[in-house]
């Protein structure tokens, strides 16, 4: 049972890092719409300051994500409430936000596992 799961997990694996890939777009039909999976494009907010001038960096992307499951709730009842933020100074805010973002879910593994 042990390979099975793990010949799925490799193949599901693959399929996302070949879907994933710059230039490359998974089409899905389904009867009422059409997904198109594919990887990010380019932020054109990259090194542009928002409205007072800031370029949000590692240190923002750190709160960012550890508040980002919060955001995602109240960003389903205020349209102007986002996880992200797009004025960002590239990859050193996209290291802090991910890292946020296992920092938060590490914390509340660690919690529900304290509890049992």
């Amino acid at each position: 049972m042990k390979k099975i799961i793990t010949l799925v997990l490799a193949a599901v694996l693959f399929g996302l890092l070949a879907g994933c890939a710059p230039g490359t777009s998974v089409q899905v039909n389904t009867p009422q719409s059409t997904l198109q999976l594919s990887a990010p494009g380019p932020n054109p907010m990259l090194n542009q300051g928002d409205a007072s001038g800031r370029v949000s960096r590692a240190g923002a992307g750190l709160w960012h994500g550890i508040i980002a499951p919060i955001n995602l709730v109240i960003s389903f009842f205020n349209v102007d409430i986002h996880m992200y933020e797009v004025h960002n100074a590239g990859s050193e805010y996209d290291f802090g936000f991910l890292l946020g973002v296992l920092l938060i879910f590490s914390v509340l593994g660690l919690f529900i596992r304290m509890r049992r």
